[in-house]
C-alpha cells in the first residue's frame, strides 16, 4: 500500500488531494492543526507547523509521497528538514505568481522567477513561494515535483473570486450588473478537482519536474458571458472604464471592494501561461460551464447575499451603478 502524507489535508485544495489519494487505495495521513475534520478514509495527526515538534509523530517512518501546499517558506523548510530523507517523492504546490514578468504571452516553465523572499518578507506571496520552491529543489533534487497553478476555481473556493460573477449574475436576476472593461483582459482558470486529480496522478508516477497547472486562456468578456448564461441573468451588463473604477476605489483582481479577475492593462502574460507540460502529463480540463454550474450551486448554498472576501457588496455595486449612469 502507498503511504501518503499530506501536510494540511483539511483545507480546500489539500483536502481534495487527500481524498484522491484515499480513493486510489493509499493509506493517507493528514498533518493539520485540528479544528476541521480530515477527509473520510484518511487519518488526522494534529500538529502545528509553527511549533518545533510539529513533525514528531510523522518523522519516524518512511513515506512514498509527501504533498505540501504551504505558502510559508519557514514551514516548507522545516518540513524538508524533518521529512526530506523519509520521502521517496515530494510534490510541492506552488503558483504562477513566482514568475518575474507578466509581459510575455505564452511563457513556459523556463521563464525567469522572482528573487526568493529573504526572511522577514514572507508576506510577499510570489517571492515566498519562490523561496519555498528553491528549498524543495535544493533539498530533494530529482525526488520532487513542483506544480504551479494559476487561478484555482470551483465549489468551496475560500477566496470568493471566481464565484463572485456567477453568484452576482444570479443575485441580480433581471437587474443591472457592474463589470470592468474586458477588452484586452482574460483569465486562466483550473478547476480544483482537475488540479487534485493531476497532483495525485503525478505523485503516483513519481514524476519530477515543474509544470504550470493552468487552463487555456479565455477572454474576460467570454468568461463573464458564460457565467451570465449559467446564472440565467436577463438584466443589463454595465461596463466601467479602468480610470473610473480606480477613482471610486474599486480594486483589481481580489479582496474587498474589488471586481474579481479584472487585471490592469499590460499583463497579458499573467493569463496566457503555457500549459503544454500539464497536458502532456495527462492533465485534464473540464468544460467551463460544468465548473460554473457547480460553483453556482455552491454559491446558492453559501448565500448569494453573504459577506464576501472578494467583490462588491450588492449595496455598493448599486450605488456605483447609480453614480456611473447619473
Amino acid at each position: 500500500m502507498t503511504d501518503v502524507l499530506v501536510l494540511g489535508g483539511t483545507g480546500w485544495l489539500s483536502g481534495r488531494i487527500a481524498t484522491r489519494w484515499a480513493d486510489a487505495g493509499a493509506a493517507v495521513t493528514c498533518l493539520a492543526r485540528g479544528g476541521r475534520e480530515a477527509p473520510y478514509g484518511t487519518t488526522l495527526v494534529v500538529g502545528d507547523r509553527e511549533r518545533e515538534d510539529a513533525y514528531d509523530q510523522v518523522a519516524r517512518r518512511d513515506w512514498d509521497e509527501v504533498v505540501d501546499v504551504s505558502s510559508s517558506p519557514a514551514h516548507v523548510e522545516a518540513a524538508l528538514e524533518a521529512l526530506g530523507e523519509r520521502a521517496r517523492h515530494w510534490t510541492y504546490i506552488s503558483t504562477v505568481s513566482v514568475y518575474a514578468s507578466s509581459d510575455d504571452t505564452g511563457a513556459d516553465e523556463s521563464a525567469e522567477l522572482l528573487a526568493p523572499a529573504p526572511p522577514g518578507e514572507e508576506e510577499d506571496y510570489g517571492r515566498a513561494k519562490a523561496r519555498a520552491e528553491a528549498s524543495v529543489r535544493s533539498a530533494l533534487g530529482f525526488r520532487a515535483a513542483v506544480v504551479r497553478p494559476g487561478l484555482i476555481v470551483g465549489p468551496g473556493d475560500p477566496t470568493d473570486r471566481f464565484g463572485y460573477w456567477v453568484g452576482r449574475f444570479a443575485l441580480a436576476a433581471g437587474a443591472e450588473v457592474l463589470t470592468p472593461d474586458g477588452r484586452g483582459r482574460g483569465a486562466q482558470v483550473i478547476d480544483v478537482d482537475d488540479l487534485a486529480d493531476f497532483v495525485q496522478a503525478i505523485g503516483q508516477e513519481r514524476w519530477t519536474g515543474v509544470a504550470n497547472a493552468v487552463g487555456d486562456p479565455i477572454d474576460l468578456d467570454a468568461l463573464l458571458a458564460e457565467a451570465r448564461r449559467v446564472a440565467g441573468h436577463t438584466g443589463s451588463v454595465v461596463p466601467a472604464a479602468d480610470a473610473w473604477l480606480e477613482e471610486h476605489d474599486v480594486a483589481y483582481w481580489m479582496g474587498p471592494r474589488s471586481l474579481p479577475l479584472w487585471l490592469p492593462v499590460g499583463m497579458p502574460g499573467f493569463w496566457t501561461r503555457a500549459n503544454a507540460a500539464y497536458r502532456l502529463l495527462g492533465g485534464r480540463f473540464r468544460p467551463l460551464r460544468d465548473t460554473l454550474e457547480r460553483t453556482l450551486a455552491d454559491e446558492r448554498e453559501r448565500g448569494l447575499e453573504r459577506e464576501r472576501r472578494a467583490g462588491l457588496a450588492r449595496e455598493d455595486e448599486l450605488a456605483l451603478l447609480h453614480e456611473l449612469q447619473s
